[in-house]
């Protein structure tokens, strides 16, 4: 459905390209396609076939933060996992597609569980930041009353070690460590699970010198996105996930009960601050925002743009950069 959504919507553009060439979005002046692939190459480039800190991720590792992340033990009720939120299952593109997640004990959190795909190659974790990379951002959820609910790292430890097969597993994966079985040594195991989460797009193998890998079309959305201003934020491989920025720079956003970085800093004039959504996937990881607010991918670019560039988008502009956007889905999910 979702891809004669979109096939719709190039019907529904109708500009015609001769080879060789795109159509400007605005104006209908031609454009020269090594200029367009020259920019996106030194705007975003291609995804990295790995991320930092895999260097040292063994397959034991990776077998036993795949186990762990899978984990329902690690919630005060046995309920909970880390896939319960950011489900990688086939088909799965790291969310659950809720506004706001439920926890173990049924109590929903106050922002949307952003994708976990690709995740390690932003600069910070969370919304607001607060976590400098993945092994710390998995220590977290596990032991937030809201979401997995158990009261401390000890009372963790101590049940994964009753468990079967854990001893052998965290002994395989940290031959190193006595004991093998710690909180820290926990976290680290989720994140070289996760640092196998890796996305590839069509865009890759565009960036990479496949003209072809992207449509006329879809090369009219990457122009768009380009000239308004979207990369001006969204940038890098991930196209964002590598700074923070004001919500609401030209207008003020709907949403002003979460400040934001400020509940980790404290600082005035990080109110309302954020860290800029990376866009890899985004076609499929709705809601959008930190509140869930949106609901189509839609009404999310018409509001960033609005309310980030002060710019009121056309409706070729829009169908256009949301063909463009879902050329940024890993292939395999977006079959």
């Amino acid at each position: 459905m979702r891809k004669f959504l979109l096939m719709m919507v190039v019907f529904l553009i109708g500009i015609a390209c001769e080879e060789g060439e795109i159509l400007d979005v605005e104006d209908g002046d031609t454009l020269d396609e090594d200029e367009l692939l020259h920019n996106a190459q030194q705007i975003f480039g291609a995804l990295p076939d790995v991320m930092p800190g895999s260097e040292n991720d063994t397959p034991a590792r990776v077998t036993l933060g795949e186990r762990l992340f899978h984990e329902t033990a690690l919630s005060i009720n046995d309920t909970q996992s880390c896939a319960s939120c950011h489900s990688v299952t086939a088909g799965s593109a790291g969310v659950d597609n809720l506004q706001f997640s439920p926890g173990a004990e049924g109590q929903n959190g106050t922002r949307n569980s952003p994708t976990v795909l690709n995740a390690g190659f932003q600069f910070a974790q969370f919304w607001d930041g607060r976590s400098p990379h993945l092994q710390d951002q998995a220590k977290g959820p596990i032991l937030n009353p809201v979401e997995m609910g158990m009261p401390d790292e000890q009372t963790v430890i101590d049940k994964i070690a009753a468990m079967a097969d854990y001893p052998q597993l965290f002994a395989a994966a940290f031959p190193q460590s006595n004991p093998p079985i710690t909180y820290d040594n926990l976290a680290e195991a989720i994140a070289a699970f996760e640092r196998t989460l890796v996305s590839n797009a069509r865009f890759d193998d565009y960036v990479n010198g496949d003209q072809a890998a992207l449509s006329a079309e879809e090369k009219q959305g990457l122009k768009a996105f380009i000239d308004i201003g979207c990369a001006s934020c969204h940038d890098s491989p991930i196209f964002g996930g590598n700074g923070f920025k004001k919500m609401g720079r030209y207008s003020m956003y709907a949403n002003g009960t979460d400040y934001g970085r400020f509940e980790v800093t404290a600082v005035d004039s990080d109110k309302f601050v954020f860290k800029t959504s990376p866009l890899r996937n985004i076609a499929l990881t709705h809601p959008y925002f930190h509140d869930g607010s949106a609901n189509t991918l839609a009404a999310a670019v018409t509001q960033m743009a609005s309310l980030q560039l002060g710019v009121t988008l056309t409706t070729d502009q829009l169908n256009a950069m949301l063909l463009f956007l879902d050329a940024l889905s890993d292939k395999q999910l977006a079959q």
